[in-house]
């Protein structure tokens, strides 16, 4: 499977979360937990959610997902049965556009990242630059 180093996915989601003030926490393979509310241990709160809300169980809620593509054109947000874990998938990854493809290849990366729970950055608010 094909994936973006994380300093990409990194800068991506910043782009994608700026001036939302919510902390974040981004996974090996593109998924982020966004938070309502900076606190202790959000990278321990963000894994519990995705434990919960990755895994995928098809025919279920888990197995359902929604596919949002970016304006500017460099790939796709996947969202799944949480509102507050969505994964990206950027442009070069899936060499079938069609919503179908991206959203089962976001789909598989939620569920790895809901299985492996390996974080690889956490944001917390960041002021915004003048």
């Amino acid at each position: 499977m094909a994936g973006v180093d994380t300093e990409t996915l990194i800068d991506t989601w910043r782009r994608l979360l700026a001036g939302s003030g919510k902390p974040w926490v981004l996974f090996e393979h593109g998924t982020c937990v966004v938070l309502e509310e900076a606190g202790e241990a959000t990278a321990d709160r963000a894994t519990e959610i995705l434990r919960a809300y990755g895994p995928v169980h098809v025919g279920g809620p888990a197995g359902d997902f929604r596919v949002l593509e970016l304006k500017n054109g460099e790939g796709w947000l996947v969202t799944g049965h949480h509102p507050d874990v969505v994964t990206f998938v950027p442009l070069a990854d899936s060499a079938d556009p069609s919503h179908l493809a991206v959203g089962i290849l976001g789909r598989s990366r939620r569920d790895r990242d809901g299985t492996e729970l390996h974080v690889v950055h956490v944001e917390h608010d960041r002021p915004v630059e003048a």
